[in-house]
Order: structure tokens, then sequence, then C-alpha cells
């Protein structure tokens, strides 16, 4: 009931802290948990620790104190942009656009628009070496509430649709493992000299409504980071 201050009372009851409040609110509580030496999994866009998408780079975590999970639209996307970044030696151009019910953005998320356009545009330029990135997030408040949907382009300058493909068809294989309503709609496809992938991202529907997939994945994401951990703790 005192938020963060019950930890600090208490830093014997727990071993790890998820941190889902503002980017904001973020910063004042790493400065306080780091002094306890406590391992956080942020999903604040907060861009303070080190940037993870488990289906990409999950081991990095291990030697991390401060685990930092982009954004929704970070999780849902960047594999993607990877993905083609391994495929082309070169992207002139990666974009990112999300489509998000209005319903299913809080307060948190509303406050946070610029921190999570700097945030995501600079994950995408980390893993995929891209230098002109650009992060679109649109709230669509149709009834009844759309599914949230994400579109990455990407313009290289020799496409490999085919190699892209097997790429992608197991790099969603690999998401769906822990967000499994993650699913391609548009498969990898060049048109106007750019390559166009969209995927939907579907909740459970265990809590919040099955429409909220941008709150799902980024939670299934912080899940499969603690898993991971404990794992490694338990081997050694």
């Amino acid at each position: 009931s005192e938020g963060l201050n019950t930890l600090i009372k208490f830093p014997e009851k727990y071993d790890l802290v998820f941190d889902a409040t503002s980017a904001k609110s973020h910063k004042e509580h790493w400065s306080k948990l780091k002094l306890l030496k406590k391992r956080v999994i942020d999903l604040t866009p907060s861009h303070i620790g080190k940037m993870i998408i488990p289906a990409i780079n999950l081991k990095d975590c291990f030697n991390e104190q401060n685990i930092n999970l982009i954004s929704c639209g970070g999780q849902s996307g960047i594999p993607l942009a990877w993905a083609i970044a391994q495929t082309h030696k070169h992207l002139d151009y990666v974009e990112i656009v999300n489509t998000i019910s209005s319903k299913s953005a809080g307060t948190a998320t509303r406050i946070n628009l610029d921190e999570y356009i700097e945030t995501t545009e600079g994950a995408i330029k980390d893993f995929t070496l891209c230098s002109f990135t650009k992060t679109i997030l649109l709230l669509n408040p149709a009834e009844p509430c759309i599914n949230m949907k994400t579109t990455v382009s990407a313009i290289v300058q020799e496409p490999k649709i085919e190699l892209l493909c097997k790429q992608t068809n197991q790099l969603i294989k690999n998401i769906q493992q822990y967000v499994p309503g993650y699913k391609m709609i548009v498969p990898p496809t060049y048109i106007d000299k750019k390559i166009l992938i969209t995927v939907e991202v579907q909740g459970k529907g265990d809590h919040l409504p099955t429409y909220a997939g941008n709150l799902d994945i980024i939670t299934c994401a912080a899940i499969a980071v603690a898993e991971e951990l404990t794992k490694s703790q338990e081997n050694e």
C-alpha cells in the first residue's frame, strides 16, 4: 500500500522488481533500488537499463541489474526490423507504425508518449544499425475495439524476400512461445521500394480485454525475462 517505500522497508522479502509505472517515476525508483542491489525489469520507456527483446537477446539479461523492455511497440515491431537487418546488408530507413485501441492506452501511456517515441527509435537503431528511423503510435477510438497492429517498413538496396520470409517465420514462432496472440497478417512484401510486414497482437484475455495486446506483449516479455533469470539461478 505504500508503493516503493514498502520495498525499501523490507528489502529481504524480494529479489526482483517489475516497474510498470512511468518513465519519470522509474528514474526515481531506480535511484533507490540500485542502492539496494535489486534487479529491476522496467516496463516503462525510461531508456535507462539494458534493452531486451526476449526473441532476440534474452541471454543478455543475466549480467544486468536494470533490464529495459523498451515499449509495447518496440516488442512487437523491432523483432521484424531486426529480421530485415539480419537478411540485408544495409538499411537506408526503418519505420514502425503501431495502432492500438485508445481504450488500451492508459494514463501512463499517454504521459510517456515522448519517451515512447524516443526510446523505441533508439532501440530500432541499436538492433538494426540503421541511423534513420521513425516510430509512429496511433490511438484508434473505433468500437468495437481493434487489436494491436504493427507495420514495419524498411528501405533496402537489394530486397531478399524469400530469405526474409524464412527468417520471420521462425522468429514469429519464437515470439509465440511467450506471446501466443502474436501473428503475421501481411508477410514480407516488397512494394514502392519498401519492404513491408504487418503483425497483429491479440491479448490472452485472462485479465485485460483481448484487444489490449499492446499491454499483454510487454507483460509477457517481462515474464519471459523473469523465468529465464529464475532458470539461471536454479542451475547455479
